[in-house]
C-alpha cells in the first residue's frame, strides 16, 4: 500500500507540475505545494508559512521562501506585487484571469471579462501586434451607498 504522505494528490495541480517539472519533492516541498493548492486567496510567504507550520512545525521560514522562489522561478506558482509591499503567490495554472485589488482590505478579487480580452487583442493588433500574454490588475476601493 502506498505511503500516504509520497502520494501526489491528483487534485494538487502544483505538486503534478513540481514533478513534470522534474523537481525532487521532498517532504517539506510537498506540504508547501499542498498548502498553496488549498489555498483560496493569495497569501503572502508569512501566510503560507503561518498554515505551513500547523502542519509540519519543523519547517522554517527560511524554507518557505526558497521553496516559492524555485516553485515561482520553474513557473510552478505565480508571484504578484500588489502594491502592498509584499510577493503573493497563486498557481500558475492555464486559467487566465485577471485581478482587483480592494486598496482598503487588501482582498484580492479574481474575474474574466471577455470585453476586456477583446479590447486588448484589437489593441495590440491596431499596434502591430500579437498578443501572446497580459497581466491586468485594477486597484479600487468600494463604492459607498
Amino acid at each position: 500500500m502506498p505511503d500516504k504522505s509520497t502520494e501526489i494528490s491528483e487534485s494538487n495541480s502544483i505538486e503534478i507540475m513540481c514533478v513534470e517539472k522534474g523537481l525532487r519533492m521532498t517532504g517539506q516541498r510537498r506540504v508547501i505545494a499542498r498548502v498553496l493548492a488549498a489555498a483560496d486567496d493569495h497569501p503572502d510567504a508569512e501566510a503560507v508559512y503561518r498554515r505551513v507550520s500547523k502542519i509540519d512545525k519543523k519547517i522554517s521560514l527560511a524554507t518557505v521562501y526558497r521553496t516559492l522562489r524555485l516553485f515561482s522561478e520553474t513557473g510552478i506558482i505565480e508571484s504578484h506585487d500588489f502594491r502592498d509591499g509584499r510577493a503573493r503567490y497563486e498557481a500558475a495554472d492555464d486559467d487566465h484571469h485577471d485581478h482587483l485589488i480592494d486598496l482598503s482590505t487588501g482582498d484580492v478579487i479574481e474575474f474574466v471579462d471577455v470585453e476586456i480580452e477583446r479590447l486588448q487583442e484589437r489593441i495590440a493588433k491596431k499596434l502591430g501586434y500579437e498578443l501572446i500574454d497580459h497581466r491586468l490588475e485594477l486597484y479600487g476601493r468600494p463604492i459607498k451607498k
